[in-house]
């Protein structure tokens, strides 16, 4: 019933359960061997992101004509999903250890390698992109009071904040997915 890529997605986006079905078993090594490259956690972090997303394709897949356009669609769909479930990680982590603003110390020393190479590609930024990154993530404030603070609409800090964000992890990406 569903022999392309363009049936199987009208079928998830109108919720029929055999289209949802085959999707998730189509797609779930796809959808977890990104998790695993991005992430680069263990397995039930993984399973993590791989079951939010599929919540996430379900709720806002629209047609794709093309299994390379669906891909690469899942693969934006999997970054954010992870960096979602990883922010939300360390809020919780924040909140149960009474954290203080500073430096987070990384578990083990696994990370400080990319945690150095992220504070260095941030500081070579534009100041004022630096203030918008500093209020957002270190002070955890949402993009309309950053707007007020800023003299800036909501959609203005949002879409700065992006680029800044797609530009450090088309960085990132060139500096250490060649490592790998």
């Amino acid at each position: 019933m569903y022999e392309t890529i363009r049936e199987l997605t009208i079928g998830v986006a109108r919720g029929e359960q055999g289209a949802v079905e085959l999707f998730y078993r189509r797609f779930f090594d796809l959808l977890y061997g990104h998790a695993q490259r991005l992430s680069r956690r263990d397995e039930n972090f993984c399973l993590d992101v791989v079951h939010d997303c599929m919540l996430r394709i379900v709720r806002t897949i629209r047609h794709v004509e093309t299994e390379a356009q669906l891909a690469a669609w899942l693969k934006l769909v999997v970054q954010s999903v992870a960096y979602d479930l990883l922010r939300r990680e360390q809020r919780r982590i924040r909140r149960e250890k009474n954290w203080t603003p500073g430096p987070t110390p990384s578990p083990n020393g696994e990370h400080q390698e990319q945690i150095d190479w992220l504070r260095r590609e941030i500081a070579a930024l534009d100041s004022d992109i630096v203030r918008l990154i500093e209020l957002r993530y270190e002070q955890d404030w949402t993009l309309a009071r950053i707007g007020r603070l800023m003299g800036l609409s909501v959609g203005t800090v949002d879409g700065r904040l992006r680029r800044a964000i797609r530009l450090m992890r088309v960085h990132a990406s060139e500096v250490f997915d060649e490592r790998i």
